[in-house]
């Protein structure tokens, strides 16, 4: 059983299998992501996020999902090359996962377990955020709509 979030491998946007161990000591930003969503454009705020903190313990991690209105249809690589070409993307992109039903990620069976969302346990939409403090802990979820800039201050807090 996974007793924190550093417990889990995951695979790089390229391929790679890490451990989340490799964060222990960092605040975490994990986003389910899509590249033809009406919140696509946060990808702008969460770069400018992780640039600002990123010195001081602080990364943004992105989880590419394809499982709302088929938003996200692309190959990891092109992904990758979306989000670098037009949002300057430069925080660790994931391979491409699942946050909803039978094949979801291990990972974000977790994250839903230590955060329900409201109402349902389930992520409702691309962009959910979760924050995760130094520690590992999940402390708190934020919905789509909660634009990266509303998150500063609890990441400011933690930091």
């Amino acid at each position: 059983m996974n007793n924190s979030i550093y417990d889990f491998t995951v695979k790089l946007i390229n391929g790679k299998e890490i451990q989340l161990s490799e964060f222990k000591g960092k605040v975490l930003l994990v986003v389910n992501t899509a590249s033809k969503c009406g919140f696509t454009p946060q990808f702008e705020g969460l770069e400018k996020l992780y640039r600002k903190y990123s010195n001081k313990g602080f990364s943004v991690l992105g989880f590419p999902c394809n499982q709302f209105k088929n938003q996200d249809p692309d190959t990891d690589e092109n992904i990758m090359s979306f989000c670098s070409l037009n949002y300057g993307v430069t925080f660790p992109m994931f391979s491409k996962i699942e946050v909803n039903g039978k094949n979801t990620h291990p990972l974000y069976k977790f994250l839903k377990e230590k955060r329900s969302g409201f109402i349902s346990g389930t992520i409702k939409w691309n962009f959910t955020k979760f924050l995760v403090d130094r520690e590992g802990n999940v402390i708190n979820r934020f919905g789509p709509s909660t634009e990266p800039t509303e998150i500063e201050k609890y990441i400011e807090k933690i930091l």
